[in-house]
């Protein structure tokens, strides 16, 4: 069967995600509502909110009132999100100073979201050892994607990446030694 003929009654023909994506990804590759952990989401609000801190100096309780209030919150980590939140927010000075040493720019030059994002990977290093430092790097990425600026996540990566040596160093050699890392 050639790709303009219908296929047999009864039978379907295999439908491609738009523009070759990945099932359960848009066409941009960020993956769709449905296809996203409740982990996935309080990272997403979490970004959100620490975006609020960074560019509007809002309190953190003021932002937590406000963002529980969103639509679609319900369906998220809310501890998760508490972590990251008031985490992030309380120990800025400390995650900056892990962050700065590898940028190759001024702080104040990185995009609020950048920040935020590289702020929640640093975090997530720190005090999450249930998430693999491959799964921090990798949901960071996919928040820069999604709400950063067009090679945002690749700047996420690279920080990131030197970050999680220096975090997760056991963790990291292990995978490398296995060929999982480079």
């Amino acid at each position: 069967m050639t790709g303009t003929e219908l296929p047999p009654e009864g039978e379907s023909r295999p439908v491609a995600a738009a523009g070759g994506a990945k099932p359960g990804t848009k066409s941009n590759g960020v993956r769709k509502a449905s296809a996203k952990s409740a982990r996935t989401r309080a990272r997403e609000f979490a970004v959100q909110a620490l975006y609020q801190h960074l560019v509007g100096r809002n309190d953190a309780a003021a932002i937590d009132s406000f963002t529980r209030d969103l639509s679609g919150f319900h369906k998220a980590d809310s501890v998760h999100y508490d972590a990251l939140l008031h985490g992030c927010v309380n120990e800025a000075p400390e995650l900056d100073a892990l962050i700065v040493p590898l940028l190759d720019r001024k702080l104040e030059e990185i995009s609020p979201i950048e920040h935020a994002v590289m702020w929640i990977g640093a975090y997530e290093f720190r005090h999450c050892p249930d998430v693999p430092w491959r799964v921090v790097i990798n949901e960071c990425i996919e928040l820069a994607k999604e709400f950063g600026g067009t090679d945002g996540h690749k700047y996420v990566n690279g920080v990131l990446g030197g970050l999680a040596p220096q975090l997760r160093a056991p963790e990291v050699e292990a995978d490398r030694a296995a060929g999982k890392a480079r």
